[in-house]
């Protein structure tokens, strides 16, 4: 008995350590927090946390957002990061290959649009630039077209004679340029790219014939090398003007070289169509035509015959044009008139031909992101000596057959 009650005494005195701090919490009670201590702690854990974890939450779909809006502006962000070398071949290749036949092509339309040659080599440079980062089309090449240049030069002609004052004919055309690009901008801000699908084949067929048909008249004076030619576009007035210019002295050397190339061009579509081993042939036509024609006149001296020649193209790249946009001009609604058919005119050539190579290749053309793409295009080109531009159509065919044709024999 004595011996259980020392255990109970000893296990009692072992026990009563561990038993002390909660006595002494018991007797010494601390004081319990303040109101402004339990304010303040709950500020920090639910106030500050929250707005910290909202904060973060806000700043990750700020910029989530930011990114998403770079991407769907600059569609190059999307399809950039899958780009690899073997498509940097093809690519540099297909580049090559425009360049050397976009040079002959870009001459002739400037001379079409009343500009000096080397402005058409301009608008082959800063667009397409533009358009790489912004556009939806894989196959649409950008550039200088012949309807809209020749759309150019009819109307613009009636506000400024491009002989008298070259150089405010061009500081003209440089506005009607900046104000196509902004009716584009506005029409793909506005998401009016679902007007493209009213577009018609039947329309689209009748607008290229039509504009074939106004191109082909207009070439009549430099075929004959006529002095004496109505500025006006309608089939009569041009026939009508042949007709009395024959009457005057003209040059036959040029409708015997113009025919000639005529002639060899189309007999290279028909040997292509015939044999498509002879793919090459109808794409390299134009340039083998410049080169040809070229040589002939410069050993043959033919400028002292009256051929007419480009002459002297102006060196150097592409010079600022900020200063020569017409803003308080008089005839500034006129101008913006041009602006907005000149405008409607090139979205509907470049958007026809981006749906005929998006249909045949199984993908989507946005039609809002092109008028976006095409519209700020325009405008960085007309700040920098460029004019109106878009999606060219019968050379881009050719190019097209010509490097499929090229990848499969060399596969």
């Amino acid at each position: 008995m004595g011996i259980e009650l020392q255990n109970h005494q000893s296990h009692h005195e072992e026990a009563s350590p561990a038993e002390e701090p909660m006595s002494r919490w018991l007797i010494n009670t601390p004081e319990p927090p303040s109101m402004w201590q339990e304010l303040i702690g709950y500020i920090r854990t639910n106030v500050l946390a929250k707005k910290k974890h909202k904060r973060n939450k806000t700043k990750n779909s700020s910029s989530n957002l930011v990114y998403s809006c770079l991407k769907s502006a600059f569609p190059i962000l999307s399809w950039g990061r899958q780009y690899k070398l073997n498509l940097f071949k093809k690519d540099l290749m297909a580049g090559l290959t425009l360049a050397s036949l976009c040079i002959p092509q870009s001459i002739g339309y400037a001379n079409l649009a009343g500009l000096d040659p080397e402005y058409g080599l301009y608008t082959s440079v800063v667009p397409p630039l533009i358009y790489s980062t912004m556009g939806t089309s894989r196959e649409l090449a950008i550039g200088p077209v012949a309807v809209v240049s020749l759309l150019l030069s009819s109307m613009v002609r009636d506000l400024q004679d491009p002989v008298t004052d070259p150089i405010a004919y061009r500081k003209i055309v440089f506005t009607v340029t900046f104000f196509a690009g902004a009716f584009q901008a506005i029409f793909g801000l506005f998401r009016l790219g679902f007007l493209v699908d009213f577009l018609s084949h039947a329309a689209l067929v009748g607008f290229m014939a039509g504009a074939a048909i106004v191109i082909g008249l207009q070439q009549l004076k430099g075929l004959f090398g006529l002095t004496h030619f109505t500025n006006k576009t309608d089939v009569v007035s041009v026939l009508s003007s042949v007709f009395h210019s024959l009457h005057h002295p003209w040059q036959p050397l040029n409708f015997v070289i113009g025919s000639s190339f005529l002639i060899f061009i189309l007999l290279a579509r028909f040997i292509g169509k015939r044999n498509n081993k002879l793919f090459w042939i109808p794409a390299m036509a134009p340039l083998i035509s410049v080169v040809l024609a070229t040589l002939i006149v410069y050993l043959s001296n033919a400028e002292s015959r009256g051929v007419k020649i480009v002459k002297h193209i102006k060196p150097g790249f592409n010079q600022l044009s900020v200063n020569q946009l017409q803003f308080k001009s008089p005839h500034l609604g006129q101008i913006a008139k041009i602006g907005l058919i000149s405008a409607i005119i090139a979205l509907t050539e470049a958007i026809a031909v981006g749906r005929s190579f998006a249909t045949i290749k199984g993908y989507r053309l946005d039609g809002n992101k092109e008028m976006m793409a095409m519209g700020f295009m325009n405008i960085a080109g007309s700040l920098s000596s460029c004019y109106v531009a878009t999606g060219k159509f019968t050379f881009l065919f050719d190019l097209l057959v010509f490097l499929r044709n090229l990848t499969q024999f060399s596969n």
